[in-house]
């Protein structure tokens, strides 16, 4: 089984937040309410330099993965 590029996360203990996983290579969490990134990957020197090209692009797709998933919840 395969896992989705991206997943909604809850916690009650942060009833405020709006998180979005990313579950493929750079794994990181965003919370869509203050854009705070925690990666959860080590990187490399080449690494960096790579993602700093892509991570724009992978924040716009955590944002349009949140809002395609509560327009379903809203149909």
């Amino acid at each position: 089984m395969s896992f989705p590029k991206f997943l909604l996360g809850d916690n009650t203990d942060y009833q405020e937040a709006i998180f979005v996983i990313h579950t493929e290579f750079p794994r990181f969490i965003i919370n869509l309410v203050n854009d705070e990134v925690e990666w959860l990957e080590e990187f490399d020197k080449d690494d960096k330099k790579e993602l700093e090209n892509e991570a724009e692009n992978l924040f716009k797709s955590a944002n349009d993965f949140y809002d395609r998933e509560i327009e379903r919840y809203t149909d």
